[in-house]
Parts: C-alpha cells; structure tokens; sequence
C-alpha cells in the first residue's frame, strides 16, 4: 500500500460535476492498492497517518498531528501510485489491485481511518474520474508504502 500525504488549507473532490469530499485544514491521502496488502498493512498505515506529527505547533514547529490539530482527512484512491516505469514511456500498472480486491481494502481503510481519526472522513469515489483541488500548505507533502517502512 502506497500513500502520498498532502498537508492542506482545503482540498476537494469533484466527480461528474458533484463535489463528493471537501475539506478545511488537514490531510488529503492519495493512496495506492496492490495484492499483497493487507489488513495489518491498512492498520499500521492509518496509524501512521493519524499520528504522523507534520502540523505546526504554537512555536511554528512541526509537532503536531492532524488528530492532535482537529484536522480532517480527505483519502483518494490512486492506482497510479503503483505505476513501473522501469520500461518505456508508458507506465505499467500491473501492480495496482483490481477493483474486485481493492474496493474492500479501500473501504475497510475509511473505516480505520475514522477510528483512528474519532471522526468521519471525506472520500472520493473509487474508479472515477476524479478532478481534485488543494492548497498544499508547506508545502508539505510525504510519501509512505507499507512495503518499505523507511
């Protein structure tokens, strides 16, 4: 499971025009599904999400979590994260789960994420075609896969 965290001012999502997730400051979470994640894989990830300190403090110090800050998290799903572009110029997305094994991940994901979080989240739709919107502040923006836990 790969994850790309954006702190934000807002971020939103829009699918055919509606939008379907939108949020003030916090986290917008791209995140990518492969087969050989896990359960365990979505508990250490939302856990790292959820405590990851990258908000500013009262001395301007990143030290904060998005629980700690009352931040809120808005989680797209990205099979492009997934993408080999070992070969060639166009990427492969062998790697990226099909929906039949992804969706349930993706879901039980949103469920952890608001336990951690002890708050609903917002989401975009799995497979749309999504058109999303941020202010990335910091810029701050970090990239985690359960696979290599740097």
């Amino acid at each position: 499971m790969r994850a790309v965290l954006q702190r934000v001012s807002h971020a939103s999502v829009v699918v055919d025009g509606n939008t379907t997730g939108a949020i003030q400051n916090g986290l917008l979470v791209l995140m990518g599904i492969e087969d050989a994640d896990t359960t365990e894989d979505i508990e250490w990830l939302s856990g790292k999400i959820v405590s990851m300190r990258i908000f500013n403090d009262d001395n301007g110090i990143m030290n904060v979590s998005v629980k700690d800050a009352g931040g809120d998290i808005l989680l797209i799903s990205q099979f492009t994260l997934h993408a080999s572009t070992k070969k060639g110029n166009r990427p492969s997305y062998i790697r990226a789960s099909k929906p039949d094994f992804a969706i349930p991940l993706y879901e039980k994901m949103i469920a952890q994420l608001e336990s951690d979080l002890g708050k609903k989240i917002q989401t975009g739709i799995f497979g749309a075609d999504m058109k999303v919107s941020l202010l990335n502040d910091g810029p701050v923006t970090i990239t985690i896969d359960t696979k290599n836990k740097e």
